[in-house]
């Protein structure tokens, strides 16, 4: 019997090699990065290349979107200084969310998703009520998921060790590129 077909919204390589995976398990995989918010284009530059290494590890097709950050800049502006995973976060995921509806929409793909949930920085329900609402307003499926469940983080992390991917230190945005806090151990 035939997978059906699902296009997945792909953030970065250490979570496409985990999750992609895992969604291979039923479905035919088409990812999409398209990843307007990385900043900066070498770091764009630096993750596509690694998510092309596990489309071809996986063999699966990886399409690449427009890289635009003025729009994802237009789009945030207004949250440019709002705490991780706040309001920005939300207009983040809804903007490659929406891309990813319109192009499943375009190929003819009745479902898709975003690997996004699998990061402990991100928040699955958010993700998982703007993929509803644009599955309805696109006459799409959308495959809600919390991917960090089971172990999800931890094995997209030894994964991406077993096969020396990059593992970036943050979001992606310029607003996430802050210097953090030094953790001190006890």
């Amino acid at each position: 019997m035939p997978k059906s077909s699902i296009l997945a919204h792909v953030c970065c390589a250490p979570d496409a090699l985990y999750v992609v995976a895992l969604l291979q398990e039923d479905h035919a995989v088409t990812g999409l990065f398209d990843n307007p918010n990385i900043w900066p284009e070498s770091e764009y530059a630096l993750r596509l290349a690694e998510a092309r290494k596990v489309e071809r590890l996986l063999g699966f097709r990886l399409l690449e979107g427009p890289y635009e950050p003025a729009a994802w800049f237009a789009a945030t502006r207004a949250y440019s200084d709002a705490p991780e995973r706040g309001p920005r976060c939300r207009i983040c995921y809804a903007l490659r969310l929406e891309r990813t509806a319109r192009l499943a929409r375009r190929m003819g793909i009745s479902a898709f998703t975003t690997i996004m949930s699998v990061s402990p920085w991100k928040r699955a329900d958010i993700l998982n009520q703007i993929g509803r609402r644009l599955g309805r307003k696109h006459g799409l499926t959308f495959l809600e998921a919390d991917f960090k469940k089971k172990n999800g983080f931890q094995r997209s992390v030894e994964l991406s060790r077993a096969h020396g991917l990059y593992r970036q230190n943050y979001c992606g945005c310029r607003s996430s590129l802050r210097p953090r806090p030094l953790s001190v151990s006890p």
